[in-house]
């Protein structure tokens, strides 16, 4: 893990690391059970940036500003959020089209989780399809 990440990681509240590392771990596995290949792993706009060729980048962070919920971020010019909250919206909480809102008290719900990442990270063979191809 290069240092900035790991800084980035020393950076957050105690009660917070774990769940971003859940998160992070979440993603990797997506990648290996989709046999994607290598993930990316870099800073963007100070957020933890994750990526594989055929993806588009995810995004993860908790924000002093909204202390209650982590965030997974996605590119706002795709039709990720926009398919989740077709998909999801009686699960997930969005913010705008650009992230899902993760509640840090409540589990988090990772079947739903893997399967926007799976989208996601096959982004550019699936954007064509309607609803992604779900």
């Amino acid at each position: 893990m290069k240092t900035e990440i790991k800084d980035k990681f020393a950076s957050y509240p105690e009660h917070i690391k774990p769940l971003i590392l859940k998160l992070r771990a979440v993603i990797f596995s997506v990648a290996e059970e989709l046999d994607l290949g290598a993930v990316g792993e870099t800073l963007k706009w100070g957020e933890l940036s994750y990526h594989v060729k055929i993806g588009s980048p995810v995004r993860i962070d908790w924000k002093k500003q909204s202390p209650d919920h982590y965030f997974l971020f996605f590119h706002c010019q795709t039709k990720l959020v926009d398919t989740f909250r077709e998909l999801y919206s009686e699960s997930l909480v969005f913010d705008g089209n650009r992230a899902i809102a993760l509640d840090v008290n409540e589990p988090l719900p990772e079947n739903i989780i893997r399967d926007c990442l799976a989208m996601a990270m096959r982004y550019k063979h699936l954007k064509h399809l309607p609803l992604l191809g779900v």
